[in-house]
């Protein structure tokens, strides 16, 4: 399900890279188009999360398959990584809709 979430979010996000690089765009152009705007935070909290959720269960079949961990041990890990991508991932967002802060 998060993949399925996550697939249309990475084409928009890499869409909007390519038209940033193809029009010069710098980082602080970017930012101030997207400073206040509730519907780029929504988009980009919604990639957060499911990003958040996605990578450490991914992550967490390789760990199972390919180390002697005990489940107990990955499982921990797992969340542990979803903690760490959700902060910096809001961390993110909140840079993105309110710059400076």
């Amino acid at each position: 399900v998060s993949a399925a979430v996550l697939a249309p979010l990475v084409i928009i996000h890499l869409l909007l890279i390519l038209y940033a690089v193809r029009h010069g765009m710098t980082g602080e152009d970017i930012l101030n188009r997207t400073a206040g705007n509730i519907y780029w935070a929504l988009f980009y909290l919604v990639f957060v999360v499911t990003v958040s959720i996605h990578a450490p269960i991914g992550l967490r079949n390789v760990l199972n398959e390919w180390t002697p961990m005990s489940a107990s041990i990955v499982n921990k890990v797992s969340i542990v990584l979803f903690v760490v991508f959700l902060l910096t991932g809001l961390r993110s967002v909140i840079a993105v809709v309110a710059p400076g802060t």
